[in-house]
């Protein structure tokens, strides 16, 4: 029986810990994750689903709101295991930790290429055909460990970031599963740091776009569809659209032409058909009823 520390947060975890559970050989003595979090306008307190998961399962549940502070290092080292995974945690690992047991982190991108915490996001918006997942042992740097094993999945060109989400999650699972059972055996491999590139978390100003370069904003709708969504300076949302050509040079914003399911938008560069719109707050529609409702027809300038 392999004992685990489980440390992580978002659904991606999620199922990476249920995958855990259901396996016979190992058990998770124990889970770390975000403290609950105030969600929607009422603010309500919310926990992550790993922790509602590890409650389910009856496993003890930690949510330090620090990791490094000298008292939860101190109860984490009581906590006898064979190895910590960890999977989108949200905090670094301080080095007493590091040195209690083995530590492997999942991390969503074919490293060493975006370390950090959107890489799924980022290989959209860099237009990648590929992306993967990485196992590797835990060092003190950001997603700078040695490398045991990446798994891949190919990224079709109108892959949205919800399917490459769960493109993702499924091949994180196993590869977690195989890592446990075989971490002995692995011959790893240290990152090239000289190719390495970094990425932040994703904001709502991210989602703020002009018309300029058609398939950088179709590649923006991609990585940041549901949240935080793309939108104009004016606050109307562009909810669904699709990517027309990338060529043509044109004037920003102009209405191109009216078709049965939408409207063509000319970019500085490229032109985009957009289906779905939706004004601050109004409830979405299609594009022809939002061009209707103001009035506008080709030639005019959608703001």
């Amino acid at each position: 029986m392999t004992r685990i520390i489980f440390m992580g947060t978002p659904d991606y975890a999620a199922d990476i810990l249920r995958t855990l559970i259901d396996v016979d050989d190992i058990e998770v003595v124990a889970v770390y994750t975000q403290p609950d979090k105030p969600v929607g306008r009422k603010a309500i307190m919310t926990p992550p689903v790993v922790k509602v998961l590890a409650e389910v399962s009856h496993i003890p549940v930690f949510q330090p709101t620090k990791l490094r502070d000298t008292a939860v290092v101190d109860e984490l080292l009581t906590i006898e295991c064979d190895m910590i995974i960890v999977a989108a945690y949200g905090q670094i690992l301080p080095k007493a930790i590091l040195d209690h047991a083995p530590c492997v982190n999942l991390h969503a991108s074919i490293l060493p290429q975006y370390r950090g915490a959107s890489p799924i996001q980022q290989s959209l918006l860099h237009n990648d055909t590929q992306s993967g997942v990485t196992a590797m042992w835990m060092d003190i740097g950001l997603d700078t460990g040695a490398i045991i094993k990446i798994s891949t999945v190919d990224i079709s060109p109108d892959e949205m970031v919800e399917t490459l989400y769960a493109s993702l999650t499924k091949i994180a699972c196993e590869l977690t599963v195989d890592v446990i059972h075989n971490w002995d055996r692995k011959t790893v491999a240290p990152q090239n740091d000289a190719l390495a590139t970094h990425c932040s978390k994703i904001s709502k100003l991210n989602g703020l776009i002009a018309f300029e370069n058609a398939g950088e904003i179709y590649n923006k709708y991609r990585a940041f569809t549901p949240w935080p969504g793309i939108y104009l300076e004016s606050g109307l949302k562009l909810k669904e659209m699709r990517l027309v050509e990338d060529k043509s040079r044109g004037k920003a914003g102009e209405i191109l032409s009216i078709k049965a399911d939408g409207i063509i938008v000319q970019c500085t560069q490229g032109s985009l058909l957009l289906t779905i719109l939706q004004a601050p707050s109004k409830q979405e529609t299609s594009a022809i009823a939002y061009l209707n409702g103001k009035r506008l027809g080709c030639g005019n300038i959608l703001v």
